[in-house]
């Protein structure tokens, strides 16, 4: 996958997951994401579409109004990616930072999806 397409997804997949209309979480969720998709967060797994959605719906809960951005480019080789992202609130203020791993199934759709809060720097 080029980064053109791995960055449309990605982004996609922010965008989708902050949404707080569920039908149309729902059907971004289905057009990006594998059926047996997994996302695995610190606090929360969800697994297929109903479950990814349901995760989303639980942070939204959490955090309304708020809103997801890719914070640096998308590191990838073969199926797997890598990127940084930020949880702004309704003003655009920072809230939460992070780093996700997605790997892509055969048809390029996301198939799992584990994030760690924080950012890469922390760790060291």
């Amino acid at each position: 996958m080029n980064t053109s397409i791995l960055e449309r997804a990605v982004d996609a997949h922010l965008a989708a997951y902050a949404n707080p209309d569920a039908a149309a979480r729902m059907a971004a969720i289905r057009a990006l994401w594998s059926q047996e998709g997994r996302l695995v967060d610190p606090p929360m797994e969800g697994r297929g579409h109903a479950g990814i959605s349901d995760l989303a719906a639980t942070l939204l809960s959490q955090f309304p109004g708020h809103r997801f951005e890719r914070s640096t480019a998308i590191d990838a080789h073969h199926d797997f990616a890598r990127y940084g992202w930020r949880l702004l609130d309704p003003l655009g203020a920072e809230v939460l930072e992070g780093v996700d791993f997605v790997q892509f199934d055969v048809d390029g759709r996301i198939a799992r999806i584990v994030g760690f809060f924080g950012s890469q720097s922390a760790a060291r």
